[in-house]
């Protein structure tokens, strides 16, 4: 099985709720997040972690998982802004069956915080 590696941007609770799940899986999205959104490069994922996450929640991390790429076939990379802001929507209500086509785990390779910037 081929897989594509993909980031998510996470703030310390969704972090925590990942940690729980044996870092297999991302946790059901809010009633007013219709779509779970990864991103396809690191790079992206450290400016929404860095700049997003730590002013919104404190702190902010990268996840790196791998998912099955023929699954992936079915979702259109959506661009939204500058050439290296390519994501992935997938509805809130598809999101356990996205979780069941993760291979291995979740990694956090990132984590910022406001006093360290970052490491």
């Amino acid at each position: 099985m081929q897989t594509i590696d993909l980031y998510r941007p996470v703030g310390p609770k969704e972090l925590k709720l990942i940690e729980d799940s044996g870092w297999k899986k991302f946790p059901p999205r809010l009633s007013e997040q219709p779509i779970f959104y990864p991103v396809m490069n690191e790079e992206y994922a450290i400016q929404i972690a860095r700049d997003w996450n730590v002013a919104a929640s404190g702190s902010g991390y990268v996840t790196k998982f791998a998912v099955d790429s023929g699954y992936l076939k079915k979702f259109e990379i959506q661009n939204v802004g500058g050439p290296i802001h390519n994501e992935l929507w997938v509805p809130a209500e598809e999101l356990e069956e996205f979780n069941s086509h993760i291979v291995g785990l979740i990694e956090v390779t990132k984590s910022f915080f406001p006093e360290e910037g970052g490491k």
